[in-house]
């Protein structure tokens, strides 16, 4: 793949501007100068990208402590913040929480986050969100979309563990998927052509491509994980699933320590829901809406979303979340489980370097999932959101 300075001497040249035209012309000469350097900044900036991608850049406040923004979200969403809030109190880990209130407002004619919301997250640069509820239809816009746009949020992350304690038709399971967050079917694209047809249009880049690939790569990198693999339909979507693909497979020489492949999206759900243990070593990275679809089906092997957690991955702002409902039927009830929520809170405090704290409340909510003792109703138990809550503090270090 050429680099766009290269690509323009390739146009030069067969425009007749070969090397001694361009001696003949001082003028020719500093464009062609200018080129190189572009050209070498592209490279320096496409070598280097990975290594700074997601990154985080907070320091910690003069109290010794970091700030993180907190969304808590819609229906049970306040109580199982309050939950992870008070997890953290107890493991004393160096964090305070800003609450910010993310109901959209209209602004000259647009769905858009508060300003107070989008100050928070852009000063702390990590956040931590409860589940946020969209009224179907009526013409409303994705609250979680409209974050992800608002932060250019470009990678979701979403491991799928089993966990002891928790009986599921599979055991061992431990995959990772990353899906490109920001475009693709969800670009949100679509207008009616005449009454009754209504045409949505796919929108694939080569540059958001790039991104995400690039950070498969060096998420494979961080985890210990030899082998990357697309998922991909390029084989209908020629064109867009294509430039996916083959952007893919250039960004793979970059990383030679790195095994790659590709695998069609339905082969991929075939072979996973029959035996997931081969993915166990592999990350596998895809455009949006097979992300979307393949990250709740193998949430669905390891227990449900209720276990899964889930970070959302920007060059300057990262959000972590719960990506299950905002369940408003038992809002209020202290009967939701809180462990998604503080999973994806694990997640976070690894991406701020804290992952001394992350494992001391991971291995609590684990001992507590396998003792079995105190989980709520959607793992078999009957506690508490809070008396589960409880039971983790019990069981830290």
């Amino acid at each position: 793949m050429s680099a766009p300075g290269e690509r323009a001497l390739e146009v030069d040249a067969r425009t007749g501007a070969g090397p001694s035209i361009a001696r003949s012309s001082s003028a020719r000469l500093q464009e062609l100068e200018a080129s190189s350097k572009l050209t070498k900044l592209i490279e320096r900036q496409s070598r280097g990208y990975a290594a700074e991608v997601a990154k985080f850049k907070g320091q910690k406040g003069n109290d010794g402590k970091y700030t993180v923004t907190l969304i808590e979200g819609d229906g049970i969403g306040p109580e199982i913040a309050q939950s992870v809030k008070d997890i953290y109190s107890a493991a004393n880990v160096p964090i305070k929480w800003e609450p910010v209130d993310v109901t959209p407002r209209l602004k000259d004619g647009k769905t858009v986050i508060p300003d107070e919301a989008i100050e928070s997250v852009t000063r702390n640069l990590v956040a931590l969100k409860g589940p946020l509820a969209t009224p179907v239809g009526k013409g409303h816009v994705s609250l979680n979309l409209t974050l992800r746009r608002t932060f250019n949020l470009f990678a979701n992350v979403r491991p799928c563990r089993s966990i002891v304690g928790y009986k599921t038709p599979y055991d061992d399971v431990d995959t990772v998927l990353i899906r490109e967050n920001t475009e693709g079917e969800y670009s949100g694209i679509e207008h009616v052509v005449v009454d009754g047809v209504v045409q949505s249009i796919k929108l694939i880049t080569r540059e958001a491509s790039e991104r995400v690939l690039r950070y498969a790569f060096q998420h494979a990198r961080d985890i210990g994980r030899k082998k990357v693999r697309a998922v991909h339909k390029a084989t209908i979507m020629k064109m867009s699933d294509g430039l996916f693909l083959s952007t893919a497979r250039d960004v793979a020489k970059d990383f030679p320590d790195i095994e790659f492949d590709a695998e069609l999206l339905d082969n991929t759900c075939l072979k996973m829901v029959t035996d997931p243990l081969p993915y166990n070593d592999k990350v596998l990275v895809m455009p949006n809406l097979y992300g979307d679809i393949l990250s709740d089906m193998c949430a669905g092997l390891i227990g449900g979303l209720g276990l899964t957690p889930s970070g959302n991955i920007g060059d300057e702002c990262s959000i972590f979340e719960a990506v299950h409902g905002s369940a408003p039927d038992i809002q209020g009830k202290q009967l939701a489980n809180p462990t998604a929520l503080l999973l994806s809170s694990m997640m976070m405090l690894r991406h701020m370097g804290l992952g001394d704290h992350a494992n001391n409340i991971e291995q609590a909510i684990f001992k507590t999932i396998a003792e079995g003792k105190t989980i709520t109703g959607d793992l078999g138990g009957k506690a508490k959101t809070y008396e589960y809550a409880d039971a983790v503090i019990k069981a830290l270090k």
